[in-house]
C-alpha cells in the first residue's frame, strides 16, 4: 500500500481536508472580523475538498478491491 502512488494521492486529499477543517475551527474559535469575512468561504472550500477526497477514496477502494 505504501508503494501505491494513488494511495498517497488519497492521503494528501484527506490531509488537505483536515487542514481546511482546522483552519475553519480556528477561525470560529477566534471569532471576530476574520470569522465574519472568511467563515463561509472556508466552509465552501472544505466541502469541495471533502467531495474530491470522498470520490478518490471510493475510486481507490473500487480499483483495489480485487487486488
Amino acid at each position: 500500500m505504501a508503494d501505491d502512488p494513488f494511495f498517497w494521492l488519497v492521503a494528501v486529499a484527506v490531509l488537505i481536508v483536515l487542514g481546511i477543517l482546522l483552519l475553519g475551527i480556528g477561525g470560529f474559535g477566534r471569532g471576530g472580523d476574520f470569522n465574519r469575512k472568511h467563515a463561509n468561504k472556508i466552509m465552501r472550500w472544505r466541502i469541495g475538498a471533502q467531495f474530491v477526497a470522498v470520490i478518490l477514496i471510493v475510486l481507490y477502494v473500487y480499483l483495489r478491491r480485487g487486488a
